[in-house]
């Protein structure tokens, strides 16, 4: 009988440190996924709020270039806005009235992102490309009440996402879907021309979505210009 319980007693160990062995590869696995998702996070969000990326092809192909100091014109496959350093949410409003003034790069305010910059044809031909801004991640529901202005060579465009009635914002146009802002083609773009853009991005206080539900969230917003369309 002695025999027997010590047989059970060192069974029943065996057992209990295959199970903490076991339940700390779970928690190191469960760490290692968490330090993962942090630095994935982490790259997405550290890049700022929006980017602008250029098609190889625009460049290789039509001589087009994209550029935030007219004078450091080089070839660029992407470029980035810097984050304001707050962004509560504002009044149209209180926008100044001439964020297209800029020359070039981030001139944010208070609680919004203003970003100018330029594409230019250095080739030799008449060319065309196709524009999209997009949006990549939204959390807590923050773009039902986000902005996005764009100005193109001084005018500009402000579109918001459809009210929770299905209509337009006062003001606005509306996103194209909920993850496309807008779409353009550009075209007879000729040798020597310079376009100049100017986003600005904020988080309208008038919109009856912004509610104490969107606090703590973030987005990410990006613009592509493409040699041609490819519907996906």
């Amino acid at each position: 009988m002695e025999r027997k319980k010590i047989t059970l007693s060192i069974e029943k160990l065996k057992r209990e440190k295959k199970l903490s062995r076991r339940l700390k590869i779970t928690l190191i696995i469960l760490l290692l996924l968490l330090l993962l998702i942090y630095f994935i996070v982490g790259i997405v969000y550290n890049s700022g709020n929006f980017s602008i990326t250029l098609d190889r092809n625009l460049y290789f192909e039509k001589g087009l270039i994209i550029y935030d100091d007219s004078d450091y014109k080089v070839y660029r496959t992407e470029l980035y806005a810097a984050p304001p350093t707050t962004f509560d949410n504002i009044s149209y409003r209180w926008l100044p009235d001439n964020l297209e003034d800029s020359e070039g790069g981030s001139h944010n305010g208070d609680n919004y992102l203003a970003y100018t910059f330029y594409i230019e044809n250095l080739g030799q031909d008449v060319s065309d490309y196709w524009s999209e801004v997009i949006i990549d991640d939204a959390i807590k529901g923050v773009d039902n009440a986000i902005r996005v202005r764009i100005y193109r060579d001084g005018k500009y465009v402000t579109y918001a996402k459809l009210s929770a009635r299905g209509t337009a914002e006062p003001d606005t146009v509306p996103f194209e879907s909920d993850e496309l802002v807008v779409r353009e083609h550009v075209a007879n773009f000729k040798p020597g021309d310079i376009s100049k853009y100017t986003i600005v991005l904020w988080v309208e206080g008038s919109d009856p979505e912004c509610t104490d539900n969107i606090l703590g969230g973030e987005f990410q917003i990006h613009m592509d210009f493409k040699s041609e369309f490819v519907e996906e």
